[in-house]
């Protein structure tokens, strides 16, 4: 789905395979998945500019590394603040959304039609976020109220969404582009003895 009209590489390393994609414009995109699994892990891409530089990495599935540094700044996101990750499991697309201290009850959890996006916010006012699914831009397909569910624990909010169908065809189809690649092993590189 999303590694349509690019080149891709596939390594084995440390319990991940690991897929890298480029694209004829400079993009990248970068998957892990769990080897024995299966599952996705991380799915990561990067454009460049028109002169030619990197963005940062874009983190659509996994967290991003912490990229503070003690010699860089003395300056430091609260680790207080809300943290949203996306996660994936076989049925449904996962986010989990951490250091959100407040009651059950007061976690409201839509889906907004006009621009397709799902939107969470609490009665008390202290928490919103509005986010898409790009799998479901790239097929063109709405989101369903009743796809949506949500639980509270543990100060972390986890919103499901079941994947349709289609979007279960399309990733059965990735995965068996992603088995007939060649996969090297971590060291297995192509060189030449001089």
């Amino acid at each position: 789905m999303f590694r349509k009209g690019g080149s891709t590489t596939a390594i084995a390393s440390q319990g991940r395979k690991k897929a890298h994609t480029t694209f004829p414009n400079g993009a990248e995109l970068v998957e892990e998945y769990d080897q024995r699994t299966g599952l996705l892990l991380v799915r990561k891409r990067r454009e460049k500019s028109t002169l030619g530089k990197e963005s940062p990495w874009e983190y659509l599935v996994g967290e991003a590394p912490s990229r503070w540094n003690a010699e860089q700044g003395l300056i430091k996101e609260s680790s207080q603040n809300p943290i949203f990750v996306r996660q994936d499991v076989p049925g449904a697309f996962q986010w989990r959304i951490r250091n959100l201290p407040y009651p059950s009850d007061a976690f409201s959890v839509s889906v907004d039609p006009s621009d397709n996006k799902i939107v969470v916010r609490t009665s008390n006012k202290k928490y919103y976020k509005r986010w898409n699914i790009p799998e479901m831009e790239l097929l063109k397909l709405p989101l369903s109220e009743d796809a949506l569910t949500f639980t509270h624990a543990n100060n972390t909010l986890i919103v499901n969404y079941s994947k349709p169908r289609e979007v279960l065809q399309a990733e059965a189809e990735e995965a068996e582009e992603l088995r007939k690649l060649r996969v090297q092993e971590e060291g297995d590189a192509d060189c030449r003895q001089q």
